[in-house]
């Protein structure tokens, strides 16, 4: 199988990998597949300002015309040397899953495809045409954890020569990952802001910087231990607008309900306040979501919490046996949870 894990994908853009001429860039994180596709094109040392040598294409429109990708693909550049073909927006769509198939089959020469879509499903058509063939690369983009924004935000920080404090570094995690292309505004703006200081502060960073992680599924399921009905509903409509792969929704749901079982044993089995439990956990609990799993705590006690793994652990099932039913498999199995804790309130 030609494809990269997400935590992969980094080290396999470092250096041009020419046995793969066709690269599949895909993910909800619209942002990463634009920074990680110019990256690429970068890559082969294409002429990018060259319209003979960098030929970009809409995908809609191959649809329409789907020869007119075969011609390209077997073009031969007037001046020599290697062509790159850059397609956009790409989504399922039949003509250019068949063109791209015959592509990997045929072989292409003094030629780089690189084809840029959005959430793919696993088994997607183009999706699986890029990965079960042998001259072809899947490369997923999804939303920075937080390694990947620690990496980030040493990444531009180092460029603008700047420091920046361990609490002032908390929030800023806290307040990136939406969509890469925004991190990297708002760290720019930020270091604009701190420009001559020897160290970014906290209060720097809460003026200069915009809560861009507003889309997290974390924040999401923070409403549901809580019992917020409306804001679980509205984040949860926000994500389906957006387009982002639902299923992400119920593995971070089995995280926190994870940790917070691990913190409510300490709380019925060690005889500790939820408010130590919380100051002890490893690891730390970031402060702006303390006092919602303080909340958390008084009311999802070990047995509950098992019931709420048993359904959501039912959810995953239901959502992957029935795709096209995922979102209101998925909504309803956070929404009576989110009901249930406002009862327990």
């Amino acid at each position: 199988m030609a494809q990269k894990k997400a935590h992969e994908v980094d080290g396999f853009l470092s250096r041009l990998q020419a046995q793969y001429p066709i690269v599949l860039i895909y993910g909800p994180d619209k942002g990463l597949v634009s920074e990680r596709a110019s990256k690429f094109a970068k890559l082969t040392g294409v002429k990018l300002d060259d319209p003979f040598s960098n030929i970009r294409l809409e995908a809609a429109d191959l649809e329409r015309d789907p020869t007119r990708l075969l011609d390209e693909a077997h073009t031969v550049s007037l001046f020599g040397g290697k062509r790159l073909i850059s397609i956009k927006n790409a989504g399922n769509g039949r003509n250019l899953t068949e063109v791209i198939k015959k592509l990997a089959k045929t072989g292409l020469e003094n030629v780089y495809l690189m084809i840029e879509a959005g959430d793919l499903k696993k088994g997607a058509g183009l999706r699986s045409a890029v990965e079960t063939a042998a001259s072809a690369m899947a490369l997923p983009c999804y939303a920075d954890d937080a390694r990947s924004l620690e990496g980030l935000i040493d990444e531009v920080l180092g460029e603008y020569h700047l420091a920046i404090s361990l609490e002032a570094r908390k929030w800023l995690k806290e307040s990136l990952g939406g969509d890469r292309l925004i991190s990297r505004s708002e760290l720019d703006k930020l270091c604009l802001y701190a420009m001559g200081k020897d160290e970014i502060t906290l209060d720097d960073v809460k003026a200069a910087v915009s809560d861009v992680s507003g889309l997290t599924y974390d924040e999401m399921i923070d409403a549901v231990l809580i019992g917020d009905l409306v804001g679980f509903n509205n984040r949860f409509d926000r994500q389906v607008a957006t387009g982002n792969a639902l299923f992400l929704i119920l593995s971070a749901a089995e995280r926190q309900f994870q940790q917070l079982q691990l913190l409510r044993q300490q709380v019925e089995v060690e005889g500790k306040t939820p408010s130590s439990a919380i100051a002890s956990a490893r690891p730390p609990i970031f402060f702006r979501r303390q006092k919602i799993m303080e909340q958390a705590l008084t009311r999802w006690t070990l047995q509950r919490i098992a019931e709420a793994m048993e359904r959501l652990q039912k959810a995953v099932l239901e959502s992957r046996q029935n795709a096209a039913l995922a979102e209101p498999v998925i909504r309803q199995a956070l929404l009576a949870l989110a009901v249930q804790s406002k009862r327990q309130n």
